[in-house]
């Protein structure tokens, strides 16, 4: 043994063994700040409105944090969310809208049945011809029997989907749903946006970030087009309601119990889901995929698996996005595919992020609930100081008032997020809860 560590005072602490804890004074005046803003919006708005305002915001919240594990963990910037939440929203609405006899009582179900099988072995013959070169096949020739044959069954199984899906939306409106309860369809919505998630991941996630942020876009567009002109599985533009909730709802006990019921068992998913991300992030795996995010050669020189922890983050970070898409479309009782807008589903929840922090839970929770506030009261405050510069003009100067003050105070919504983005920018670049990095000396 040394001598240094013979003469060594037992009661010795190294520095950064016991970490100082600083007294959250900006988490406390935020969220001081936000509770005195929706006592306000209570006081203004009434309990039913302000109400189903928090809970719509509690979803977004969920969205906002599937985006800020991909975007502040692992710097994954995500630009196709809405895709994710209309996923959620159409299994909420698959597996909880009653049972269709008029469909389930024909011989349809087994006609569709027996296309999605050829369709799955279609998949499998096209993957097993993308692997002939394993078996000595040329590559060019594998490349060229992989997309003949791609084509001619995509031809094939695609006129006998048709053939079947005119005789469904002829006989029976629509496939209908499972009747079942409707956390039922959150988790599998969580699960299918998981499993895009998956698939987008293995291709995409080799891109760079600008290119990423290209392919979710459109990819996100791909699935609102999907959704929007099956009207054999989602009636298109006919739109599906009213949606069951898994709570008692508004003809039960009323419009205010029943959103204060729903917020409830909203709140509790956001504290399992915020408990759960607190403790990955302090785990040694949350450390890993923050040391992959800052320095990605570092990370694999020390024997890190790059593409598979990349693609735990995006997998996870859609889950949740499903999910929270699957709690909102049940909330609004209404599945509407052309509902589903970049603006309110997309850029709305980066702002949140970017507002609160990327990668910062309790930040983004924040900034998902102040930046839904300020969208959705900007509208009435807007309408407000309009018709009050209106009656001044009127009695002043004589001015005739326009018609169209509604939609110009709606159009404000976007002024007053793109002055907050901009503002944010310039004096809180990390948001108003940055992430916390932890330094050791």
């Amino acid at each position: 043994m040394s001598n240094s560590t013979e003469t060594r005072d037992p009661t010795y602490t190294p520095r950064d063994a016991t970490p100082t804890r600083r007294f959250p004074v900006r988490e406390i005046v935020l969220f001081g700040a936000l509770l005195a803003a929706i006592l306000a919006v209570y006081a203004l708005m009434g309990a039913a409105y302000s109400t189903r305002m928090l809970v719509e915001a509690a979803c977004y919240a969920i969205l906002a944090l599937g985006l800020t594990i991909q975007w502040g963990y692992a710097g994954q910037f995500n630009a196709g969310v809405m895709g994710f939440v209309a996923l959620g929203g159409f299994c909420a609405m698959l597996f909880s809208v009653p049972v269709n006899d008029a469909f389930w009582g024909t011989e349809l179900p087994g006609e569709l049945g027996r296309v999605l099988l050829y369709g799955v072995a279609a998949t499998f013959l096209v993957v097993g011809a993308s692997r002939l070169d394993r078996l000595g096949v040329p590559k060019k020739l594998r490349t060229l029997i992989t997309v003949v044959l791609a084509l001619v069954l995509y031809l094939m199984i695609i006129s006998q989907l048709r053939e079947v899906t005119s005789q469904i939306q002829s006989q029976a409106g629509f496939v209908g749903g499972f009747g079942l309860p409707a956390w039922v369809g959150w988790i599998m919505g969580g699960a299918l946006a998981g499993g895009v998630g998956y698939f987008i991941g293995h291709v995409c996630l080799g891109l760079r970030s600008d290119y990423l942020a290209i392919a979710t876009l459109g990819i996100a567009e791909i699935i609102k087009a999907f959704l929007k002109n099956s009207d054999w599985l989602t009636r298109g533009t006919a739109t599906v309601s009213p949606l069951p909730w898994p709570t008692p709802g508004p003809a039960e006990i009323g419009f205010t119990l029943s959103r204060a019921v729903y917020l409830s068992f909203t709140a509790v998913v956001i504290a399992v889901i915020f408990f759960l991300l607190h403790r990955a992030y302090h785990a040694p795996w949350g450390r890993m995929i923050r040391a992959i995010r800052d320095n990605e050669v570092s990370a694999a020189a020390m024997g890190k698996d790059i593409n598979k922890r990349r693609l735990e983050i995006f997998v996870l970070g859609c889950i949740l996005m499903g999910l929270g898409g699957g709690m909102l479309g049940t909330f609004n009782s209404l599945f509407d595919p052309q509902g589903y807008l970049p603006l309110n589903h997309t850029f709305l929840v980066l702002v949140m992020v970017i507002l609160g922090g990327p990668g910062n839970n309790l930040g983004t929770i924040f900034g998902a609930v102040a930046v839904y506030i300020i969208w959705i009261m900007s509208e009435p405050l807007a309408l407000f100081l309009m018709q009050l510069a209106v009656s001044f003009g009127e009695g002043v100067f004589g001015w005739d008032a326009p018609s169209n003050l509604d939609s110009r105070a709606l159009q404000a919504r976007v002024l007053v997020i793109g002055m907050l983005i901009t503002l944010v920018l310039r004096f809180a670049p990390k948001g108003l809860l940055p992430e916390k990095i932890a330094h050791h000396s």
